[in-house]
């Protein structure tokens, strides 16, 4: 599977819309420090339904976490729109470890403060998330990998061309 790959747009993008973009990217990589630099000290990551992670410390303890080798991140930027300090996003992640991967669908919502992440606040759905990962259990029994090229994030792609 490619790294992400978040083209920007041919319009001219917000400061704040570039930084999410880049943080995105830069974890899609595994590049851990170059994302944790988009991170406001005060940074509190709330994926809605599971308790709330603050201060950079913790969140970049875990990103480390789940950058090592055998898990795996990628996401599809389909829109991100930035306004007064605030960007909202819709895309596709997937998330692996060994040979399944979990794609589905999130909103995000990332608040900044003098140009850094303070607040990344995603919404996703929990059947959608389950359901990812039951098409990621079938994909590697049959062999079939998923990823970048196959499954929501192929789908994605073509949106995105």
């Amino acid at each position: 599977m490619s790294p992400a790959t978040i083209e920007p747009s041919s319009v001219d993008t917000p400061a704040d819309v570039r930084v999410v973009r880049a943080f995105l990217a830069a974890l899609a990589r595994a590049d851990v420090d170059t994302a944790a630099a988009y991170l406001h000290p005060e940074i509190a990551w709330h994926n809605v339904s599971l308790p709330i992670l603050r201060g950079y410390p913790l969140v970049t303890r875990v990103l480390r976490q789940l950058a090592r080798p055998g898990l795996r991140f990628d996401v599809i930027v389909h829109h991100a729109a930035g306004e007064n300090g605030v960007v909202l996003t819709e895309r596709t992640d997937l998330l692996g470890a060994g040979p399944i991967n979990a794609e589905f669908w999130v909103c995000g919502t990332f608040e900044l403060r003098d140009g850094k992440i303070v607040v990344w606040r995603d919404y996703f759905s929990v059947r959608d998330v389950i359901r990812g990962i039951a098409v990621g259990v079938a994909r590697a029994l049959t062999g079939r990998r998923g990823g970048r090229d196959t499954g929501y994030l192929s789908e994605a792609a073509a949106l995105d061309a």
